[in-house]
């Protein structure tokens, strides 16, 4: 579905991503650790085309299309979603049209028709069963007064309805509490099927409690310096980074030992 090759990208005068290849299939599930500055967001932000940053050289196919190519709204069309780490409020402007507005031109771009009031209502109250979200927040603006829990709820919600063929998880569990923690990840895995691909970024293993991943990958000064499976997240999560920085050479053991 998704291949990175030797991608280099960052923001103007200063690359963050370093000869990074990622292959990923469908049904696959893959995390995304690493050090606070290791590039993990940057590569969030480029696979989803944010404005600010800017691609060296590489190549990203999506689906065998070039993925670079493509403007964000494109890349949207074609079954790729973030979902932002902080996200934005959009005062004025309603849950429910937004939506539908983003569901209909992601339609029309794949040659299907657009639904109607009725139809997209009936839509939503289906999709609704999948998280611990209150219709009445959907009346409201996009994410104004929301919680950060709401905030990511409904994040998870819009992929409901959107159905991407890639997600994008950027730290979605940044500032959640357990309880929310535990009904976004259940909001994801509902949402996970063999057809589908997610990338979730997350500086903590407790994350992956609840989305287990197929691979997990560690990020360090802008490339993938290790590859496993869920354990280890485990071994982060007891031993930290430096002994696999040390292991790739990107420290040395005094230096590991002093922090």
């Amino acid at each position: 579905m998704l291949e990175i090759r030797n991608l280099n990208a960052g923001i103007p005068g200063r690359q963050i991503l370093k000869n990074l290849n990622l292959s990923i299939k469908k049904g696959e599930i893959h995390a995304v650790m690493g050090p606070n500055g290791s590039g993990k967001s940057t590569l969030a932000s480029v696979l989803s085309g944010k404005p600010g940053y800017e691609v060296l050289s590489g190549e990203v196919l999506f689906n065998g299309i070039n993925l670079l190519e493509l403007k964000p709204e494109e890349r949207a069309q074609q079954g790729v979603f973030l979902a932002f780490q902080y996200p934005v409020e959009i005062p004025g402007v309603n849950s429910t049209y937004f939506l539908k507005a983003a569901l209909n031109e992601c339609r029309k771009a794949r040659g299907l028709p657009e639904l109607d009031a009725v139809e997209f209502l009936a839509l939503m109250k289906k999709k609704l069963g999948i998280l611990d979200l209150d219709m009445s927040l959907l009346n409201r603006p996009v994410n104004e007064g929301f919680s950060g829990g709401e905030k990511k709820r409904n994040e998870v919600f819009q992929m409901a309805v959107l159905e991407p063929k890639l997600a994008i998880l950027d730290e979605t569990d940044s500032g959640l509490d357990i309880d929310a923690l535990k009904i976004v990840a259940s909001g994801v895995n509902k949402l996970h099927t063999p057809e589908n691909a997610a990338i979730v970024i997350t500086h903590y293993q407790r994350l992956l409690n609840y989305i287990v991943p197929d691979f997990v990958h560690v990020l360090a000064e802008g490339q993938i310096i290790k590859t496993g499976g869920k354990e280890l997240a485990l071994q982060l999560e007891e031993r930290g980074y430096d002994w696999v920085l040390e292991e790739a050479g990107l420290v040395s053991a005094a230096e590991g030992a002093k922090s």
